[in-house]
């Protein structure tokens, strides 16, 4: 099986991202236990980094995904904890771009 790679640009409605972070952060412990997660976590721009990158922006952070294959994601969206997640964000979210990626 291929490993997957996801990148999801989460921008939040102004001054929110925090508080999506609260709930993203609480929901981590169910989505590392998930089979097949190699890795998932939030990340934010690096301050300090100048021209060498486009900055996503202060209300958007990015989450940065592996999973053992494509079924382990498509496993890993139909999860419980993650509807349950998303309920709870989803009036604070203003966009939501997910790029699904396969090693080459």
């Amino acid at each position: 099986m291929q490993t997957v790679h996801v990148v999801a640009f989460i921008t939040a409605k102004p001054g929110r991202r925090d508080e999506i972070l609260e709930h993203f952060r609480a929901n981590l412990p169910a989505v590392h236990a998930e089979d097949g997660c190699i890795e998932y976590g939030p990340t934010i721009d690096t301050p300090g980094v100048g021209g060498l990158q486009t900055p996503a922006g202060d209300d958007t952070f990015v989450v940065v995904e592996k999973w053992e294959s494509l079924d382990a994601l498509k496993a890993h969206a139909a999860a419980p904890h993650m509807a349950a997640y998303a309920a709870k964000v989803k009036d604070m979210i203003a966009s939501r771009v997910v790029h699904v990626l396969s090693p080459t």
